[in-house]
């Protein structure tokens, strides 16, 4: 666990990174969880671990994280929701029961390069969010979203 954050950390030049055992929890639960998930849900599940741990610990150590560049916040509808920065992907995201999935799609990389010899900027990131319905909701009958 503690190796794949020093790693990442390494890989972004950042130094003077504290290593409690709540950070790297926190870390290696978002590198387990295939899901994007919640501040809340992140605090439900390691304080079974960590029964002294507060949410407040949670959040500092995602704003941590999010400031070192590990970790992506996608900020929606009614809640937010975090994942490791695992490299260009993007989202889709169902209306109806907020479910997240992943899209590799490398041709968006190729934008980003587009912009970058168009522009003149230096690009540090993009993203593409497709909205629509899931597969299991469009099973249910809930081809509605939700507010």
């Amino acid at each position: 666990m503690i190796n794949d954050l020093r790693k990442a950390l390494e890989e972004r030049d950042i130094e003077d990174f504290r290593f409690t055992p709540q950070r790297v929890a926190i870390y290696h639960y978002l590198s387990q969880s295939d899901k994007h998930p919640t501040a809340e849900e992140i605090f439900k599940e390691l304080k079974k671990k960590f029964p002294s741990m507060s949410i407040a610990t949670i959040y500092n150590n995602l704003k941590a994280f999010k400031y070192a560049g590990l970790v992506q916040e996608l900020a929606l509808k009614n809640t937010t929701r975090f994942e490791l920065n695992s490299g260009f992907h993007y989202h889709v995201i169902c209306q109806h029961c907020g479910e997240i999935k992943d899209l590799h799609y490398p041709v968006f990389e190729d934008v980003q390069q587009f912009a970058k010899q168009h522009t003149g900027f230096q690009i540090y990131s993009h993203s593409i969010e497709f909205q629509g319905i899931c597969e299991t909701c469009q099973a249910e009958g809930n081809m509605k979203k939700t507010s």
